[in-house]
């Protein structure tokens, strides 16, 4: 038994590397998601400046390590090349060049005469549900000489029981089967439904896989032990350790090892190994008055073992590979046309933003599954931990629009099911559907935290998006009495809101802010389309009078005394803030802020501020701008220099300058591409120096894409 202490420090000591020495395409993340599907399955490397990826360990997305080594041995010489096991002897390969895209994370290492790939591929596959649902993830290894000559060359990697659970003192217990498949699945011995230890689920199992092709070899054990085997004879001994003990004694690794033979200077067809984590039931949901329902990840509709849903996975990584390959490209030639900038930024986000999700389905009353009850959950990661918080999925919201908005459906679905059944007493709309993910219980008790207009505003908003780009109105007849609730409820308090939270909780409460009247003024215009589809002309024609009357009002309460700008609450002129809450009202086409408030916020974004006869003068378009933008960007509002990376692109969605629009995008992308982190994309930042200000790994980078959805 060694240190895991020691090795930590030993870690840190190697990286990160300031200047890092290989070719980054597009650019060095702060941290680099491996294998990122859903909140208990998410590895990453954590980069910072330029950390390579044998030069620490993977960590979860809080940062707690993940045990996963790798080596690779050429003409009896070992090479590290993942992570940074703790064995005496191999040598370390030499990180060439990494590359990221928004499936797939791509390394390649100089292992002497030998250079191996390494493809870390998450699969990103919304049009096909039990697809996505799945919650594995591949690592493809391939080899080639880089010498001209020919090499003996055999592969290793492992994971350790640190993979099933956030306290490391607890017991595990693991098994390994053999056949077409090999898998290592390790759980704990005494696991706790429906919990966390440090955000890490506490039941269920990680499972290990590789084909058991010719020369593929198998071993579980204490790390030293396991590694050396491979280190000595290029092979595992095929043999289980049975002494089942706490993960941090002796440290249980679960390996595999391949025999590739001769290599030449042709690649080695890719050597296929699978990661993946487990759970039935995945979520506890609530029902009418107040029961409990156990649901489970779609992919069990398909697959009646996780066996046989590893085995078409693993089988399936040629055709997943093609088709990610697709979706990258897609993604890339779209985000391509605002900027390399954008792309750049987008591609970093997607796996992050569906991490962060699990979709599921119900049981009948025979136990059969019921694949007309389809659910999405969504986990706040890093903030509150809350299920389905409704502030967090509408930052996301463009992700969903753009890959699939049946999904966006599936995530709405739990809360409008839930306030219909009359268990949430209060008059606006839940703020989240449980307090502690993977528990969606509601609050019944009416003591959510309160996001009155915010909440409110963006179930509206995302409903009729929903609808508008899917051509499905069922959330919108079902749901309209709750819709038409909220409304009411908006009409009290949107124009002047009383004081209370936004969803940028962390800057406190405010009374009479400006951009979240508007949110609730197109929450408002938003109902009058609602009540248009679904045949109501009477509350339609209502509503729209009602929104373009408080229009009308707002713009006396929220410009600044010389007209020139927005203001960030009522009354204080020397006050602003970024108005992305306009973006909705360009996105559902409600139209009911005029044209001058949009191109008020490119001057206000762009210009001095001068007086209105001098606005045509259109001095240069970003000095203004660059007065306010600090170093990494532009402050959410003056209250502190802090941003928020989801609301700079929302704000670059709705400005009507390209230059301010690509200001804001390059600030983000500065942001990402800095060094100065290495955890993953956190969406809250300082714009003085380019540090995170405390939220890591959460969903709302889907709103990185909202350029591509407007």
């Amino acid at each position: 038994m060694y240190s895991r202490t020691l090795l930590v420090a030993g870690a840190a000591l190697l990286g990160p590397v300031l200047g890092a020495s290989w070719t980054a395409t597009p650019f060095n993340p702060a941290s680099v998601p491996l294998a990122v599907r859903t909140p208990y399955l998410s590895a990453w490397l954590a980069q910072g400046a330029g950390t390579a990826l044998n030069d620490a360990w993977p960590t979860f997305w809080t940062g707690s390590i993940l045990g996963w080594a790798g080596y690779v041995k050429v003409d009896s010489t070992t090479y590290t090349w993942l992570g940074v096991p703790n064995v005496a002897g191999p040598s370390k390969a030499t990180q060439k060049s990494f590359q990221f895209t928004s499936t797939q994370s791509i390394f390649t290492l100089s292992a002497g005469p030998v250079d191996l790939t390494a493809t870390f591929l998450s699969p990103v596959e919304p049009s096909d549900l039990v697809n996505q649902s799945l919650p594995f993830s591949y690592l493809a290894v391939s080899v080639k000489s880089n010498d001209g000559n020919s090499h003996n060359v055999q592969v290793y990697t492992d994971i350790s029981a640190e993979w099933v659970t956030g306290d490391n003192s607890l017991v595990a217990n693991w098994t390994t089967t053999t056949g077409n498949v090999l898998t290592h699945q390790v759980q704990l011995s005494s696991p706790s439904v429906y919990s966390e230890v440090s955000d890490h689920t506490q039941y269920g199992s990680a499972y290990h896989a590789t084909l058991n092709t010719v020369g593929a070899t198998w071993q579980s054990g204490q790390d030293i032990v396991v590694r050396q085997q491979f280190i000595s004879n290029g092979a595992l001994a095929n043999t289980a350790d049975t002494n089942f003990r706490a993960v941090s004694n002796n440290w249980p690794v679960f390996g595999f090892a391949h025999n590739l033979g001769t290599v030449g200077t042709s690649a080695t067809a890719p050597v296929v190994f699978v990661v993946g984590h487990v759970r039935d039931p995945a979520i506890q949901y609530i029902t009418a008055n107040n029961g409990r329902q156990d649901r489970s990840v779609l992919f069990w509709t398909r697959f009646s073992t996780v066996s046989s849903a590893i085995s078409t996975f693993i089988n399936d990584y040629a055709n997943a590979l093609a088709r990610a390959n697709a979706f990258d490209a897609k993604v890339k030639s779209d985000a391509s046309k605002i900027s390399s900038d954008y792309a750049d930024i987008v591609a970093l986000s997607v796996r992050q933003a569906l991490g962060a999700i699990e979709i599921t389905v119900s049981k009948d009353s025979t136990g059969k599954f019921n694949t007309s009850d389809i659910t999405t959950f969504l986990k706040e990661i890093s903030s509150d931990g809350n299920v389905n918080t409704v502030d967090v999925v509408f930052p996301s919201w463009p992700i969903f629009l753009y890959t699939n908005p049946a999904i966006g459906k599936q995530l709405l679905l739990p809360l409008f099911e839930y306030q219909a059944t009359g268990q949430y007493p209060n008059k606006w709309a839940v703020h989240d559907m449980g307090s502690s993910y993977p528990k969606a219980v509601g609050h019944n008790d009416g003591q959510d935290e309160a996001m009155q207009v915010e909440e409110s505003g963006n179930m509206l908003i995302m409903a009729l998006s929903h609808a508008q780009k899917s051509g499905d109105n069922s959330l919108l007849k079902t749901y309209y009495s709750l819709l038409d609730q909220w409304t009411q409820y908006l009409i009290q308090d949107s124009l002047i809101p009383a004081e209370q939270l936004s969803t940028d909780d962390f800057a406190g409460k405010l009374a009479n802010q400006t951009n979240l009247a508007i949110k609730g003024i197109v929450g408002i215009a938003a109902m009058s389309k609602i009540a248009g589809i679904v045949g109501d002309t009477a509350r339609a024609s209502n509503y729209s009078s009602i929104a373009a009357s408080y229009v009308q009002q707002w713009q006396g309460f929220a410009l600044s005394s010389d007209k020139t700008h927005l203001t960030l609450a009522y009354g204080n002129s020397s006050s602003w803030g970024l108005a992305y809450n306009l973006l909705a009202d360009k996105l559902l086409g409600t139209n009911v802020f005029p044209k001058s408030i949009f191109d008020l916020r490119q001057f206000q974004f762009s210009v001095p501020l001068i007086r209105k006869a001098d606005i045509a003068h259109r001095l240069a378009e970003t000095q203004w701008y660059s007065s306010h933008a600090l170093s990494y960007g532009v402050p959410l509002d003056t209250r502190h220099t802090y941003t928020k990376s989801d609301w700079e692109i929302w704000t670059a969605a709705l400005v009507t300058s390209t230059s301010v629009r690509d200001l804001l995008v390059s600030s983000v992308r500065k942001y990402a591409a800095d060094g100065k982190s290495s955890q993953p994309l956190g969406d809250w930042y300082e714009t003085a120096d380019g540090s995170v200000e405390g939220f890591r790994a959460r969903p709302v980078v889907g709103g990185h894409l909202a350029l591509l959805i407007v």
